[in-house]
């Protein structure tokens, strides 16, 4: 068995990149309401499995070929049962749970070698015409998107990107932070851009969008956790390369990004050290300056991530017309608590005309490397 139940079809290069990659299809042999995935998934770089934002997506777009044509999803609780693996294909089930006038219920179940590794809950309601809908009386508001200018439509993914980029999505990572380094991590924000890639096809239709963001969805999500407490993905050179050495398909990056992104790590690194220099002459110049600076973060300077692995996965989708995936979304992204080596971060997307179009939660596990005292100390217990 490979890494589909079934021969890839070619690509089909009138769908965009994102279809292409979502597209399952269907294992009669199995049952009915049974799917799998057509093409491989994507193992991101130093991940434990699969990326969990396509599993996501294909869950979605299972249940939604199981759903009548005027019902769409309004939200979806997913968990993260065990690390999806690349080299062996999902086979998705899904339940009809329940199919009502207005609402309709699914669950579905991803499965490899039998075991679930995901599972997820969906509701979907009836969107009714703008004549049934604009008469009725309704409470409506919804948060107002920041004002950060979006990006143009021709854009760079950057080194970081192009060596992350086997995903079919483009990302303006920290656009902005707000809060200070030393504030509470709870008081501070990330924000992001996100699309898809390329264009949409027109036959994918909002279901096509939809499920594009729930991919979407995904990137960098728990990973908000470290980086409100300014905790570097990567603490070093070292800490990258030892990654990059556990890869199961070291091949898949490119080498021209991966000495581009080495280069702006060095780069970052040698600012870091100029600064603390700098500090270092200041101090020694006048040691109540000292005193009189902004407190910083004490003790994470040299923290490094051990491990950050999403438990669960929740989609509040409040606009299901009228946005496009594959047009720039700005994401906000905070983290309201973290602690018990778990952590849970909220995320807000709009368009660029500040449509509100989803909310997601997930909590996860976030794990520190320890030192070497730390590890000496466990031994002895």
């Amino acid at each position: 068995m490979g890494k589909t139940l079934f021969e890839p079809p070619p690509l089909d290069p009138n769908k965009s990149q994102m279809e292409n990659v979502l597209e399952l299809t269907p294992v009669a042999v199995i049952g009915p309401d049974v799917f799998t995935n057509t093409r491989p998934l994507w193992h991101p770089p130093g991940a434990r499995g699969i990326y969990g934002g396509a599993v996501i997506a294909q869950s979605l777009s299972a249940a939604q070929l199981t759903v009548n044509e005027n019902f769409y999803p309004h939200s979806m609780h997913c968990y993260f049962v065990l690390a999806g693996d690349s080299d062996v294909p999902v086979i998705y089930h899904v339940e009809r749970v329940r199919d009502g006038r207005s609402f309709a219920t699914r669950t579905v179940q991803a499965r490899q070698r039998g075991k679930a590794i995901f599972t997820a809950t969906m509701s979907f309601d009836r969107i009714v015409d703008e004549a049934e809908r604009k008469d009725k009386r309704k409470l409506e508001h919804a948060s107002r998107k920041p004002n950060i200018k979006f990006p143009s439509e021709k854009l760079d993914d950057g080194p970081l990107g192009r060596l992350l980029g086997h995903a079919p999505l483009q990302a303006v990572r920290d656009v902005k932070i707000t809060g200070e380094p030393a504030s509470n991590p709870a008081d501070r924000s990330v924000y992001h851009f996100v699309r898809s890639r390329p264009q949409i096809t027109p036959e994918g239709g909002a279901a096509a969008h939809l499920s594009a963001f729930a991919y979407i969805s995904d990137s960098s999500f728990i990973g908000t956790v470290p980086h409100v407490h300014n905790v570097p993905r990567f603490a070093s050179i070292d800490a990258l390369k030892s990654m990059l050495s556990q890869l199961k398909n070291p091949s898949d990056l490119e080498h021209q990004a991966l000495e581009d992104y080495i280069r702006e790590l060095e780069d970052a690194e040698a600012q870091k050290e100029r600064a603390k220099e700098i500090e270092r002459t200041e101090t020694a110049a006048n040691p109540a300056s000292r005193r009189d600076k902004e407190p910083k973060v004490l003790g994470k300077e040299d923290w490094e991530t051990g491990m950050v692995v999403s438990l669960d996965h929740t989609i509040y989708f409040h606009t299901r017309h009228g946005f496009r995936a594959d047009e720039w979304m700005l994401v906000e992204m905070y983290s309201p608590w973290a602690g018990e080596e778990r952590g849970l971060v909220i995320q807000n997307a709009w368009t660029r005309d500040g449509t509100l179009i989803a909310t997601c939660v997930q909590e996860g596990i976030v794990r520190m490397k320890q030192d070497q005292s730390w590890n000496e100390k466990k031994a002895k217990l």
